[in-house]
């Protein structure tokens, strides 16, 4: 019997627990192929220039499409919708891995899938948010959201370690097929959900327009807070795909079984974080956030100037954990003080702010470590991160009490009025 108030209580939804067993394994096979593709194109070209502009396509539909996404989410089925993204998701993997297999494989089919897999990860990840709170009821929401991360967090600490002795043995193919296949138990998972059991107040439906979530997002200063936070974390602090892959092969001069360690030694620190905020998940606000979220940028500018490879893989956990106590608490955060009503779209404006960044800083990060060096580019990046939070506290800091969930028609009523 799961103790209903301790920190694994969310297991005691049978659809949460179907779903996070399954995501487990999907979440070893997608971080196995982001480990793959960013090999696969130093391996191709080089060049931390292209490692750049791919990660900046695979984000663009975070940009593009999120915000409709959320909107998806209030108004249609969930279930239907991860089901027809998953299925996305899986051929795009398992198209790259035979195009590598089959010795095939060019850059610009890497530029190509990698903007599909993003685009059915920008519809996937606002819509599985809001899924999360009608599979656990708002009671457990913030549990359910650092399990999650604690799974994600657990995939990486296997999945680049995996895909690293992979791509030694056999390159970077048998990673994506890998991928491809995990997302198969995602799938059938799904498919043997109860809807049932969900939590889903039909008085919740809506006709999902995106106006009014941007209406909603505007009255909330304190929401403005957070997305300006994680933009500028996610944007410029979190890119341990280009800093890891450069530093492993051009700083320390290792192979790939050496840069997926990084990976693994980075998911140690956002594992614990994630662990610890299962049991510390109503000790969130904005203040938290941003307090969080300039340690980390410190952390991560800090972490340029390591002397040797030992230093910076130990540099690492430190850089996970306080990444990662940010983004739990952010998400956790908006989904529980944002009415379900309209906590779909919120969500997909929150994703796309928190992403939208990459598809153009990227492609610029990875030109500036070409011209200035990557060292510098960590240092600089961290830097930002830092500046920028500390700047929006100043500026909205008498803005930041935490709110009492405040009702979408409230809020829109005003609006209206005004206009």
């Amino acid at each position: 019997m799961v103790n209903e108030t301790g920190s694994l209580r969310s297991f005691r939804h049978r659809n949460f627990r179907l779903l996070f067993f399954s995501n487990a394994v999907s979440n070893i096979g997608s971080w196995a192929q982001r480990i793959a593709q960013d090999w696969l194109v130093l391996e191709l070209t080089g060049s931390g220039r292209d490692l750049g502009l791919v990660t900046g396509l695979q984000f663009l539909p975070s940009f593009l499409f999120s915000i409709w996404a959320g909107a998806l989410a209030d108004r249609l089925n969930k279930r239907k919708l991860l089901i027809f993204t998953n299925v996305g998701g899986g051929l795009t993997s398992l198209i790259l891995g035979l195009l590598v297999i089959t010795h095939n494989v060019q850059m610009w089919h890497v530029y190509l899938l990698a903007f599909a897999l993003g685009a059915f990860g920008a519809i996937d990840a606002p819509v599985r948010q809001a899924f999360t709170a009608e599979m656990v009821g708002k009671s457990d929401l913030a549990n359910a959201i650092s399990l999650n991360s604690a799974n994600f967090n657990a995939g990486r600490l296997i999945g680049p370690g995996i895909s690293g002795l992979l791509i030694a043995a056999f390159h970077t193919g048998p990673s994506f097929i890998l991928n491809a296949l995990s997302y198969l138990f995602v799938i059938l998972s799904l498919l043997v959900i109860r809807e049932s059991d969900l939590f889903v107040d039909l008085k919740e439906k809506s006709q999902g327009k995106v106006r009014e979530g941007l209406r909603y997002v505007r009255a909330r200063r304190d929401l403005i807070a957070v997305m300006c936070t994680v933009f500028f974390a996610g944007t410029f602090g979190l890119n341990f795909q280009i800093y890891n892959a450069l530093m492993a092969k051009n700083i320390f001069h290792k192979g790939p079984a050496t840069f997926g360690f990084l990976g693994t030694i980075l998911a140690i620190g956002s594992l614990s974080a994630a662990l610890l905020s299962a049991k510390l998940d109503t000790k969130r606000s904005a203040k938290f956030i941003m307090a969080f979220a300039t340690l980390f940028g410190s952390v991560v500018a800090l972490s340029s100037l390591a002397p040797n490879f030992l230093i910076y893989a130990l540099a690492l956990p430190i850089c996970g954990a306080t990444a990662l106590t940010t983004m739990i608490a952010a998400n956790s955060y908006v989904q529980r003080t944002s009415d379900p009503q309209i906590r779909g779209r919120v969500m997909g404006i929150y994703l796309m702010v928190f992403m939208g960044g990459s598809p153009f800083f990227s492609p610029l990060i990875g030109w500036i470590t070409v011209e200035i060096g990557i060292r510098q580019t960590i240092a600089l990046c961290g830097g930002i991160t830092a500046a920028a939070t500390a700047i929006t506290y100043a500026v909205l800091r008498s803005e930041l009490r935490t709110p009492v969930s405040i009702k979408t028609e409230d809020v829109l009523e005003s609006f209206y009025e005004r206009s």
